[in-house]
């Protein structure tokens, strides 16, 4: 296992801001291991691409602002990031019967199965992530990391 360097603390930041550190630390590791990290990979998806599959898995039949709202991503960004998904036939697009103007968005059937893959990796990380920890220490972890995301919420 390697040592992360904790260069952070020896400078005098807080020790709130090490926790926030230590969260993205270990989301970036989670997602760079869930999209990259494997030989059997069968597409090379960025990690903004892996969310918007994992949106449209969750909402089959929303639309591209409904992603930007979701994503906090301004309408050009969601705009590309689609057309990218759409040109590797990872996403099927659909008018909108009451609006025309309006696509309605869904996984093609090769989306459908890589999904199916990432959720599977997904839970087998969770579960190397959690390694050596009790049920106990896991519920805790979960408390305070709920915590965290209701203050910050919080916070405005």
């Amino acid at each position: 296992m390697t040592k992360i360097d904790d260069n952070v603390s020896k400078v005098g930041i807080s020790p709130d801001s090490d926790v926030l550190e230590a969260m993205h630390a270990v989301v970036h590791a989670f997602r760079s291991k869930l999209l990259r990290g494997e030989v059997d990979q069968p597409r090379d998806l960025s990690p903004m691409e892996g969310k918007a599959l994992g949106y449209f898995a969750r909402h089959p039949g929303a639309t591209q602002s409904d992603l930007a709202t979701h994503a906090g991503r301004d309408r050009g960004q969601v705009a590309r990031l689609i057309g990218g998904l759409k040109d590797k036939g990872l996403l099927l697009a659909v008018p909108d019967e009451a609006d025309r103007r309006v696509w309605r968005l869904s996984l093609s059937k090769e989306a459908q199965a890589l999904h199916k893959l990432m959720q599977q990796r997904q839970k087998a990380l969770a579960s190397v992530a959690t390694r050596g920890m009790s049920e106990r220490e896991v519920q805790q972890l979960m408390g305070l990391l709920q915590r965290v995301r209701e203050n910050l919420q919080q916070h405005g």
